[in-house]
Parts: C-alpha cells; sequence; structure tokens
C-alpha cells in the first residue's frame, strides 16, 4: 500500500477512536517508509546448515526472511553479512534462537541469543566477527553475557537546532524510529507553558527529560530500571543539567510515597513536597496507567502523555477528560508499514473539586 495511503487510514483511525475526546486537528508526523529502524529484533530458523532471519507473521506463525526494508542503512548492509560469518562458523551457528540489532550514533552492537550455556572460548570467535562486519557484539545465554569489546553506546538527538548527547546501556529500552523520536520530543516541548516544575514517570534513561529540563525550573523524574537510571544521571552530566533529580521508584510506590501511605529510604534526600508541579509527562508501557497513576495526576494543571498503544491510551483518557481538556492531540508514525501509531496528548485541567 502507498505510504500516503496508510496515513489517510492511520489518520482515520485515530479520529475515529478518540473523537470523542478531541474535535481539533489531528498533527500527524510522517516516517520515513523504508530504512527508518535503528532497534529491531529477529529470530533465526535454522533448516539443515542454512540459517534465516524470521519474524512473527501477522496471521500467525514465522515468517523467514533474507532481508528487512524497515531497518536503518547501515543494518540493513549487515544483515546478510553477519548471516553468511555466522554460517562459516559451528560454534556461532550452533543453538542460536535470535539476533538483535541496536545502532546509536557511535556504533552498532549486534547481540546473539542463545539456548546453550557460553564461556570465554567464545569470545574469540565473537571478536573475529565484530572485527569482520565493523560492530559490536554481544553473545548472550541464561545468566551469561559475552562481549567482544567495550561498549560505548551513544546516541545523538537534534531538538530544534540544539544537540543532546545520551549514554546507553545495552538493555536500554529507546525508540525505534530516530528521526520520530526527535519530533516527539519537540512536540512534547511545544506542549509546555507557564512552567515552574516538572514530574516525569517512566523516564527512562533521560529521553524526553534532558531536552525538556532546560524548559523547567527543576524537574523529578522516575524509573524502576536501575541501568536506566544510572545512565539518566550521567546523561545529565553530559548535557549540562542540574536541575534535575531522579528516583529508582515505580509510578504507584511514587503515588505511595505522595499518599503518605509508605516511608521510603530512597527519598530521604529528596522532599517531593517541595516542588510546585505545573507539567506531568507520562511515557507509560503498552498496558498504560494505574488507577492510582491516573487519581494523582488529575490534580495537576497540564498532562502530557505518550502513549505507544491506542487501546490503552483511549481507557485512560476516558477518566482523565472528566477533569481536562485535550488540547492538542499528535499522532507519531513510529512503526510505517505496520497498523500501530505512538500518540503524544496534551490535557489541561478545567475542573476544580
Amino acid at each position: 500500500m502507498p505510504y500516503d495511503e496508510q496515513v489517510k487510514l492511520k489518520l482515520d483511525l485515530v479520529s475515529e477512536n478518540f473523537g470523542e475526546f478531541y474535535d481539533g486537528g489531528f498533527e500527524f508526523f510522517t516516517s520515513n517508509s523504508t530504512h527508518y529502524r535503528t532497534r529491531a529484533e529477529f529470530g533465526i530458523w535454522h533448516d539443515n546448515d542454512k540459517i534465516s532471519y524470521t519474524m512473527n507473521h501477522a496471521h500467525g506463525g514465522k515468517l523467514c526472511i533474507d532481508e528487512c526494508l524497515k531497518v536503518s542503512d547501515k543494518i540493513f548492509t549487515i544483515m546478510p553479512k553477519l548471516l553468511s560469518k555466522i554460517s562459516e562458523n559451528d560454534n556461532l551457528k550452533q543453538r542460536l534462537f535470535g539476533v538483535d540489532f541496536l545502532q546509536s550514533s557511535s556504533e552498532v552492537l549486534i547481540t546473539l541469543l542463545y539456548h546453550k550455556k557460553l564461556d570465554e572460548s567464545y569470545l574469540n570467535d565473537i571478536r573475529g566477527l565484530a572485527d569482520a562486519l565493523e560492530v559490536k557484539i554481544l553473545a548472550r545465554s541464561r545468566k551469561v553475557k559475552i562481549l567482544s569489546d567495550e561498549l560505548d553506546l551513544k546516541d545523538e538527538l537534534n531538538i530544534n537546532g540544539k544537540k543532546f548527547e545520551l549514554k546507553l546501556s545495552e538493555t536500554a529500552f529507546t525508540q525505534p524510529n530516530k528521526a520520530i523520536n526527535e519530533k516527539m520530543i519537540s512536540w512534547a516541548g511545544e506542549c509546555v507553558c507557564d512552567s515552574d516544575d516538572l514530574l516525569e514517570l517512566y523516564c527512562g534513561h533521560g529521553n524526553f527529560t534532558i531536552p525538556l529540563s532546560f524548559k523547567f525550573n527543576r524537574v523529578l523524574a522516575t524509573e524502576i530500571s536501575k541501568s536506566s537510571i544510572a545512565n539518566a544521571k550521567q546523561n545529565c552530566q553530559i548535557n549540562g543539567v542540574s536541575n534535575t533529580k531522579f528516583l529508582r521508584m515505580s509510578a504507584d510506590e511514587l503515588m505511595s510515597a505522595f499518599n503518605k501511605e509508605r516511608e521510603f529510604n530512597r527519598l530521604k534526600d529528596i522532599d517531593i513536597f517541595d516542588y510546585n508541579f505545573t507539567h506531568v509527562l507520562v511515557d507509560p508501557p503498552r498496558a498504560g496507567l494505574s488507577k492510582s497513576v491516573i487519581e494523582f495526576i488529575k490534580n495537576y494543571e497540564n498532562i502530557i502523555y505518550i502513549s505507544c498503544c491506542m487501546d490503552s491510551l483511549k481507557r485512560d483518557l476516558k477518566h482523565l477528560n472528566k477533569t481536562h481538556k485535550v488540547l492538542k492531540f499528535g499522532v507519531f508514525d513510529q512503526f510505517a508499514n505496520t497498523h500501530h501509531v505512538e500518540c503524544g496528548v496534551l490535557l489541561k485541567r478545567f475542573y476544580d473539586g
């Protein structure tokens, strides 16, 4: 299907699902139709001596492929070379079941996933493969990981002409479509008005936090992943951000702290009641927001909601629109040539009571 037809279908779908909450124009941010993914995961299919990449078929089952037009140019070029090199090495090929690609601005990391115990005897093979492809290789099996060389995963974001450098870990969640990610961050920044302090839930390694921190007096951001919090703190230092505090807490734990239901040692040096939050930014997983989070954020004037799942977003808006009006609605085509879209919603409080 031509890309412009895909855009129309997605816009119609969003309008149909969210017209009850928003009567303005839906902003649609288009993607390249090919070579846009800088993160991709594939299965591996073994057919005697031949191996192939696999993807989940839309109607169930697995689809064997030799190439994928969705991945970035660099990953696209590497994919057949990787299969060829692994096919020549029985040690690397045996019981390999998956391959993940992650491209940052500094390097490409390929993760090989195995259903067998790995030991240091694999190191020379992995290093040879990494040198041949000019990438970094990480081999993983249960409780074991072997790395070809030191990792220095850094991403560079260009937000309205200003550049930000973000350090990543190999397990970090990253938005797969970098160009659309930059558009989402810019859009979120345009939602900020009359700013004082920002509360961000599900902050990851600081993808939104770092660029938006320059629009606020102070930022309090939470994330449950220990490695993501460590990266987020480093990213503040790299980008000269001094007004942001990070908490390794789940969103529901923070709700308990605000409701004074529990005391947390992690909060001993932070007075969460000293902030004047004018904006709350949430970027939850596909399941959306819990009831406790919804009830909490309804107390704040401006909510910026980034969603990767229309079903959970629609469910949550049914609650939030009792106290807030949708002022802006962005549709971000993170996943061209699929039925998925990412949405951004700005809500402003209209009801006091």
